[in-house]
């Protein structure tokens, strides 16, 4: 990583430092963070004087994406309009890697009684599998707050790439929007659609307040344009990470979680916050920038 001056970050005196700071603080116990709290207005200078900023990959070749906490409607209970489950990890998902596939998951009985609530579409239930947690509106009253608890052990692969190579659209026109209207357009074809990703995600149930962001890797909530998911092979979970692209004012954000399709260096999926406005902000962002990691001083 090539180490940079603080006047080569373009964006970084306008910053809102505080809100970064506050994310920041959300997992710097377990970032190993022993410093000081900064006085009021003075979290710029805390991040100057204890970090130095390197960047992840040369300029411009970092690839941002960005990801959301769905928020839809569904039940408890199975019925004519929810019949689309999300399940509780199932035992014995450890003993055998990789465990049952999509196909083969969907295709028999093997899980039931895991069912922890039904939503309305197929396409609705992958894709809140891919985002990793989801926040439902019960129709019997109440929300129910789940998170990622575990997957089935095979490859991720894009359902988006794959109507790509079928000509469905170009890849720059390619975000979820498209997937869900392709999708309504030919129903008869979106199980062999959703089975061409063999990665099946379990969830829990979470206890969280409304106002919280949804669990990530590090087990803490996530912040609305401030978390990022990253490699952590490549930059280590609770490092505060400088992201700039277009179509996204540049922030410093910190890296607290991690995804399936997040992997190697200057790839990064910032949390744009939850529901619909979110999912759409944030399925509108696929862009190159740069990636300068912060890290401590020794």
């Amino acid at each position: 990583m090539r180490p940079l001056d603080w006047a080569e970050i373009e964006g970084w005196e306008t910053d809102d430092h505080a809100a970064a700071w506050a994310a920041f603080c959300v997992t710097a116990d377990l970032f190993g963070w022993d410093g000081a709290d900064p006085a009021p207005g003075h979290e710029k200078a805390l991040f100057e004087h204890y970090f130095r900023p390197y960047e992840v990959v040369p300029e411009g070749r970092a690839h941002f994406t960005a990801y959301y906490e769905p928020e839809l409607p569904g039940s408890r209970y199975t019925s004519a309009r929810f019949h689309h489950p999300l399940y509780a990890r199932p035992e014995g998902l450890d003993a055998l890697q990789p465990w049952h596939s999509r196909s083969e998951i969907l295709a028999t009985d093997m899980m039931g009684g895991q069912e922890l609530v039904y939503l309305e579409s197929a396409i609705e239930a992958f894709l809140a599998q891919v985002q990793g947690s989801v926040r439902v509106r019960l129709d019997e009253g109440g929300t129910l707050r789940l998170g990622f608890a575990g997957k089935n052990g095979h490859p991720y692969r894009s359902i988006g790439a794959e109507l790509v190579r079928r000509g469905v659209a170009p890849v720059e026109e390619m975000t979820p929007q498209t997937i869900r209207h392709w999708c309504k357009q030919h129903p008869d074809q979106v199980p062999d659609l959703l089975n061409h990703n063999p990665s099946f995600v379990f969830f829990r149930v979470l206890d969280l307040p409304e106002d919280s962001g949804p669990i990530g890797a590090m087990g803490r909530p996530v912040t609305s344009g401030r978390s990022l998911a990253v490699d952590p092979e490549i930059v280590a979970l609770g490092s505060p990470v400088w992201v700039s692209c277009p179509g996204l004012a540049p922030r410093l954000t910190v890296a607290q979680d991690i995804g399936s399709a997040i992997r190697g260096a200057g790839r990064g999926d910032i949390f744009l916050g939850s529901g619909p406005e979110a999912g759409l902000a944030a399925g509108a962002v696929n862009a190159h920038g740069a990636m300068i990691v912060l890290r401590r001083v020794a």
